[in-house]
């Protein structure tokens, strides 16, 4: 059965850091390209980041990059996403998700699984 299941969110103050970490299983992990989304209340759900299976490629939102950081352990089927210099507009739930495949993506439409996702709360 393919799992994934994400751990780490929290309320944190602006300015703070939180990692995130998604448990997939093996069946799950092994040869996918990984990605982290995010939805706020009202909004429709956004790309965040993304890192593919064997160059550990890396693609970020604009919104997110110099500040988040995803990154892989293959031997423990986990990914990562390092957020720092958190901001009030980062409060969302974030949501790991796994896509079949090399080529990384950036579209939710593209994932083929999905976790169910930990809260993120930034306040000001």
């Amino acid at each position: 059965q393919v799992q994934l299941v994400e751990s780490g969110g929290g309320l944190v103050q602006a300015g703070g850091s939180l990692r995130l970490s998604c448990a997939a299983s093996e069946h799950t992990f092994s040869n996918h390209v990984m990605g982290w989304f995010r939805q706020a209340p009202g909004k429709d759900r956004e790309f965040v980041a993304t890192i593919s299976w064997g160059t550990g490629t890396t693609y970020y939102a604009d919104s997110v990059k110099g500040r988040f950081t995803i990154s892989r352990d293959n031997a423990k089927n986990t990914v990562y996403l390092q957020m720092n210099s958190l901001k009030p507009e980062d409060t969302a739930v974030y949501y790991c998700a796994a896509k079949i495949g090399f080529r990384i993506a950036t579209i939710s439409n593209e994932y083929n699984f999905w976790g169910q996702g930990t809260q993120v709360t930034v306040s000001s």
